[in-house]
């Protein structure tokens, strides 16, 4: 009897960190392959750099530029170049143009990829405007730049040998009215905060 216990108790036990470990699992898969598609370049995930190589190769690549809207966004948003030709290691600046056209204003985040998808790994960013949110007031239009190059290692990869277009694509999501009004109160506190800061 003693025995039957100790087991459906060793059985309640397993079951429920088997279950916390999966609910575990389920929170961290997003940020988790978020990563490992940013190391890999996979699915055309682009990579982060805090500056482009010294050296900079013969190797031409031309880069096009793509910008689309979810269903829901109300902004224009469009590159304010067709493509731009680099070379490898070579920084490039490249702005795209957003405009709000709705009577109330818009908090929105940017996902992004390149295609082919094989050249994300080697498709660096140094600074860009979808690394933090952006916020346009009703009307209210900007442009956003992107630093990028392309990495002088990508002369390594034989299956990239093919590769003389690389084409870079946004998508701008409307995070709706809860993000923007925790967005702005969280925005109008910093504001606050430096200025009693620059008085004192």
């Amino acid at each position: 009897m003693a025995l039957s216990r100790r087991r459906k108790w060793l059985m309640v036990v397993s079951l429920g960190g088997a279950a916390c470990a999966m609910l575990g699992l389920a929170f961290a898969g997003v940020p988790l392959y978020r990563i490992f598609c940013q190391v890999t370049g996979y699915g055309g995930t682009t990579q982060v750099a805090a500056a482009a190589p010294e050296i900079v190769g013969d190797r031409v690549i031309t880069v096009r530029f793509n910008a689309d809207v979810a269903r829901g966004m109300p902004w224009r948003f469009k590159p304010m170049q067709r493509e731009i030709r680099v070379r490898l290691g070579e920084s490039a600046l490249a702005f795209f143009e957003a405009e709000n056209r709705s009577d109330e204003t818009v908090l929105g985040s940017a996902t992004f990829n390149v295609t082919p998808q094989k050249a994300g790994a080697y498709f660096n960013k140094i600074d860009c405007f979808c690394f933090e949110e952006q916020v346009l007031h009703p009307g209210e239009s900007a442009e956003m730049p992107v630093t990028f190059f392309i990495d002088p290692e990508i002369l390594d990869n034989r299956n990239l040998d093919d590769v003389t277009t690389i084409t870079l694509s946004y998508t701008f999501f409307n995070q709706g009215a809860e993000a923007r009004d925790a967005f702005l109160r969280e925005h109008d506190q910093v504001v606050r905060r430096e200025t009693a800061t620059t008085v004192n």
